[in-house]
């Protein structure tokens, strides 16, 4: 049976390193037997259907990308109904869409996560399973929020990009 998945990328079109067109993610995961494949916005998002699990669609993915650009690129997969979920347990769901970011892990968070973090910006960081919720009072681009190691496998993206992907997988 087919699931709805969305591929979170890390480090594409960021900064002028990892430059992947949205179209040629598209044309790779369609290579991949990915289908009805959608991106959306420059930063590596992408819907698709599949009848592989989560573990087998990471590992071709990530293999292809690998090939395609020349590095390790960690990509982390949620379904439609886990996207939904997240949002709904979104502790800091009272505060600016853009300002709330949603870092997405392939695997559970570590036990000690928390206290490895430090920030002089205000930030606020609460843990889910696979995924951490970081409030930025001052925006994403004024934080100097430091994260423990753990954090260099993960992606972040804003409520608004989630709510965005979430909309455009059900169409």
């Amino acid at each position: 049976m087919k699931k709805k998945y969305i591929a979170f990328l890390r480090g594409v079109n960021v900064g002028g390193t990892g430059i992947l067109r949205m179209s040629e993610l598209k044309i790779t995961c369609e290579t991949l037997g990915f289908e009805q494949v959608r991106t959306y916005i420059q930063s590596g998002n992408v819907i698709f259907e599949s009848a592989l699990s989560e573990n087998k669609v990471i590992q071709k993915l990530e293999a292809a990308l690998s090939i395609k650009l020349g590095k390790n690129i960690p990509v982390a997969v949620r379904t439609i109904e886990e996207l939904s979920q997240i949002l709904q347990k979104n502790p800091f769901s009272e505060e600016e869409p853009a300002k709330v970011g949603v870092m997405f892990f392939q695997r559970p968070i570590q036990k000690d996560f928390l206290s490895g973090i430090s920030t002089s910006t205000g930030e606020e960081v609460k843990a889910n399973e696979r995924e951490i919720f970081i409030y930025y009072p001052n925006g994403m681009g004024q934080s100097k929020l430091k994260l423990p190691k753990q954090s260099e496998s993960g992606t972040v993206r804003n409520i608004n990009t989630i709510q965005k992907i979430i909309g455009l997988s059900k169409g």
